[in-house]
């Protein structure tokens, strides 16, 4: 088979879906790699790395999308990647699809069978091609929010550990997954005081038995939210409902209850946002205010710190790019029950329950 790993062209994303030793796995295996002029340089990859373990260096990303029957990406194609989709051809990514109808549309059309990494579900009930980027966004969210938080950055001028004699930040997790597990010990590390909220009380029991003692777990109800919002310093949105939209946690009117230039950081902005007034940012222009709150919705979070998250993301993902490339989707995926999961669209049919019934679009199979 020919993979192809085109250069990313999402702002600022410096991650690259295949380091050198995905290379040297896929070509001994007897599998031609074609990886773009310049994709690694955002995680400290070098073309000459690449080479030596047996890519072909192509200078555009338009050849590689032409030749290649399997294309490995990190994030979702953007619309000027669209044309470039070939029927019958396998696309490998995260791509979100329930919180855009546009690339759902695009893609149905196409004729490829979309593979998203973040359906791709185990034995276990896990996510395990999620889990590595949703433990740098729920670190990493804590780190933006202590920086937003700060005055110059338009925030409240709170240090999340305080001071002695200065209380530390209270700090609201939206969801006990991976991303608020992560969040909230990383707040907890800081010296905040953390309310983490899950409908989960499976999931609460061990988060409460496994976190600082800063950390305090709240059933998840409208009224419990409310009460956490008055007092919250800084938000973290970590719902998810793994390939559909992420339900409205938090509304506009609910703004009011909260401090004077809080900060809501909403992860879960890849599919859809849980806050009614979240709209996607970028690296370049992360953040904008509503109702005096500060809001950031970066969709590439683990973008911007690159080479961490190219090396965690690849070592999960490689095993699958892999057992595509060898069997073909078809034979893989009845052989890898995880596998055949991560099949949202198939050539012109969508494949995923919940991408369906996000957009009253007809269901099928994928085989």
């Amino acid at each position: 088979m020919i993979v192809g790993v085109p250069s990313e062209i999402k702002s600022d994303e410096y991650r690259v879906a295949m380091i050198p030793v995905g290379v040297e796995e896929l070509t001994r295996a007897g599998h031609k790699v074609l990886v773009q002029a310049g994709a690694g340089t955002g995680s400290g990859i070098s073309d000459e790395r690449y080479a030596e373990s047996g890519a072909e260096i192509v200078p555009d990303a338009a050849t590689i999308w032409k030749r290649s029957e399997m294309i490995i990406k990190v994030k979702e194609p953007l619309s000027d990647e669209w044309p470039s989709m070939q029927a019958g051809q396998v696309v490998f990514t995260y791509f979100h699809f329930a919180a855009d109808e546009k690339l759902t549309r695009a893609v149905l059309e196409s004729g490829i069978t979309a593979i998203a990494y973040e359906t791709i579900k185990d034995v276990r009930g896990n996510l395990p091609l999620l889990t590595p980027m949703s433990e740098v966004a729920g670190r990493m969210s804590i780190q933006e929010g202590a920086k937003y938080l700060e005055r110059p950055f338009q925030g409240r001028g709170i240090l999340l550990s305080g001071i002695p004699g200065v209380p530390p930040a209270e700090v609201v997790v939206l969801g006990g997954g991976i991303v608020g597990a992560n969040a909230a010990k990383m707040a907890a590390g800081l010296g905040a005081n953390v309310t983490l909220l899950d409908i989960n009380l499976d999931r609460l029991r061990y988060l409460d038995d496994v976190m600082p003692k800063n950390v305090t777990t709240v059933f998840s109800d409208r009224h419990n939210i409310l009460k956490a919002l008055a007092q919250a310093d800084l938000v973290i949105g970590a719902v998810l409902i793994p390939g559909a939209r992420t339900p409205m946690l938090v509304r506009r009117e609910d703004l009011k209850k909260m401090p004077h230039r809080a900060v809501i950081i909403d992860v879960a902005i890849d599919q859809g946002g849980c806050i009614e007034t979240s709209r996607p940012t970028t690296h370049a222009h992360p953040t904008y205010i509503v109702d005096d709150i500060v809001h950031y919705c970066v969709t590439n979070m683990p973008g911007a710190v690159g080479r961490t998250s190219t090396y965690g993301l690849t070592n999960v993902t490689l095993p699958y790019a892999l057992q595509l490339a060898n069997k073909g989707v078809e034979k893989a995926s009845r052989d890898n029950i995880a596998l055949a999961q991560g099949i949202n669209i198939h050539q012109g049919r969508v494949t995923n329950q919940a991408v369906a019934e996000t957009f009253k679009l007809g269901y099928s199979s994928a085989f």
